[in-house]
């Protein structure tokens, strides 16, 4: 049974990383029982398309120089996440 949002939830869209609130019902999208939210409709159209791309994106332990990559630029940036352009 899923948990009702409340209006404090932040949501990180699986896409373009950004922080999203919870609200707009044509933003979401549920995969394998879990529901992911959007800060666009591109953004839920490129997960929908290829959700195992993003997904593994996300995963805790990066290795190779991808990951090497992702940890300065998390460092640089303060791990705050890109602006979604959309």
């Amino acid at each position: 049974m899923e948990k009702p949002t409340t209006s404090n939830q932040i949501f990180i869209d699986p896409v373009c990383l950004m922080k999203v609130a919870p609200g707009k019902k044509n933003l979401v999208f549920t995969h394998q029982m879990r529901t992911y939210y959007f800060c666009a409709e591109s953004c839920r159209k490129a997960f929908e398309a290829n959700p195992d791309k993003y997904l593994e994106s996300m995963s805790p332990k990066r290795k190779g120089w991808w990951g090497r990559y992702l940890e300065r630029l998390n460092k640089a940036t303060g791990g705050k996440p890109p602006k979604c352009c959309h």
